[in-house]
């Protein structure tokens, strides 16, 4: 990747993520609403930190922290740190997905169409940065 190219690929990257894991947090969400009821965003925010069911999402949260970082950090972005973020995002929307994440995100590629576009999105943006 050229130097001027980092700042656009990690924003692409970005918008994204950030679309895939609103979607796959609304797909848990629905699911476990149905079985606890509805949840204020304060309690569903309690539920994405600290509740074991929606620990394969905070990956995706972090890599979204991680960019948000690199983007508003005061140092020109170096290759070696944009790599890494792509390659973490790809090991998130990998077939196999990340540790601990993979049999749940390929459940709600099931489960939910518009985790499917969401998915297919990133995965484009992570092709052309290669």
């Amino acid at each position: 990747m050229a130097q001027r190219d980092f700042r656009g690929q990690l924003t692409d990257l970005r918008h994204g993520l950030l679309r895939l894991h609103k979607t796959l947090l609304d797909w848990e969400r629905g699911i476990y609403e149905q079985e606890h009821g509805r949840q204020t965003g304060g309690e569903l925010l309690k539920l994405l930190l600290d509740d074991p069911r929606f620990a394969w999402l905070r990956p995706m949260s972090q890599t979204i922290v991680r960019i948000d970082e690199l983007l508003d950090g005061d140092e020109p972005l170096a290759e070696p740190d944009v790599n890494d973020v792509f390659a973490t995002a790809d090991g998130l929307t990998s077939s196999e997905g990340g540790a601990g994440q993979g049999k749940r995100y390929q459940e709600a590629l099931q489960g939910s169409p518009e985790a499917v576009f969401a998915h297919r999105d990133v995965r484009a943006t992570l092709g052309q940065a290669r």
